[in-house]
């Protein structure tokens, strides 16, 4: 048996024998679906080449001043990001998740980083999903006039994808009229409004803590977070530490990173579907 065989063969007894499901994602959950990599300004480039062409980064464009200083600029590419993952379908490896979520006595949570909205698209429940940037589905006023979040259903994008930037009316704040901006959690950003994650953390707190008093150990499934931004890396983390006397394992699938400190631990390099593929048929 190859190591990379060995090693699914290992992490798909952690999933079997564990008695719930942490799922801990990533930028890189989201490409197979299609969605692009924004890894390094590489990455984001190649999704954008009119930026490319102005030398602007993805930290320079994804920015809550940038609302302020060329909201069509920052619209037309947060514009043409809602679009793009409202006409995404998420693939199978998310469907895979939720069943062995189900399956499982404690069930499941997710944390997740990503903004696109995926996992709730794909038929987990709203309320076992923490998004810790935020979500581009929801939007707050750029100049923070108040504490107001509010859906994004009404947004339909005009975006003029050559050169990025928005047509037409921006969107704006019902409170003060001011340009609206997805509730985000930019760079370098002061005004994100976290009242939505709030709650959300709160409620994984209570899910965690029935999970400890009733002695169950969860499995942790990270999935494509890397360690340029190591939020989702730094929770996996410290789910295993909580629950260690109960014995919770971490599952790293990336295809890059996929190193794991503890040799009871299971690093996959392999993509998130054919990862996750290959653990369902190993189980």
């Amino acid at each position: 048996m190859s190591d990379l065989h060995a090693a699914i063969a290992r992490a798909a007894r952690l999933i079997r024998e564990a008695d719930a499901l942490v799922v801990c994602a990533g930028a890189g959950m989201g490409v197979d679906s299609g969605l692009p990599d924004f890894r390094g300004n590489a990455g984001f480039w190649r999704a954008y080449p009119v930026l490319a062409q102005a030398g602007m980064g993805f930290a320079e464009v994804a920015s809550g001043e940038n609302f302020k200083r060329d909201p069509r600029l920052a619209w037309g590419f947060y514009g043409h990001r809602l679009q793009l993952y409202r006409d995404t379908v998420p693939h199978e490896g998310f469907a895979l998740l939720r069943r062995w979520a189900s399956a499982m006595p404690g069930g499941g949570w997710v944390f997740t980083s990503n903004v696109d909205g995926q996992f709730q698209k794909a038929g987990f429940e709203p309320g076992l999903v923490e998004e810790c940037h935020g979500s581009i589905h929801h939007l707050q006023c750029a100049r923070a006039c108040c504490d107001a979040i509010w859906p994004a259903s009404d947004i339909v994008p005009d975006v003029d994808a050559a050169r990025c930037q928005w047509r037409g009316e921006l969107p704006r704040c019902p409170h003060c009229g001011g340009v609206a901006r997805p509730n985000i959690m930019m760079f370098e950003d002061w005004d994100w409004n976290p009242a939505r994650r709030q709650p959300q953390a709160g409620a994984r707190q209570a899910w965690m803590a029935r999970l400890q008093a009733q002695g169950l150990k969860p499995v942790v499934i990270e999935i494509g977070a890397g360690t340029a931004i190591g939020t989702v890396r730094q929770f996996a983390a410290g789910v295993c530490r909580d629950f260690k006397a109960q014995g919770a394992r971490l599952v790293r699938i990336n295809p890059r990173e996929a190193g794991v400190a503890d040799s009871l631990d299971v690093g996959l390099a392999m993509g998130a579907l054919v990862a996750l593929r290959a653990l369902e048929a190993a189980r």
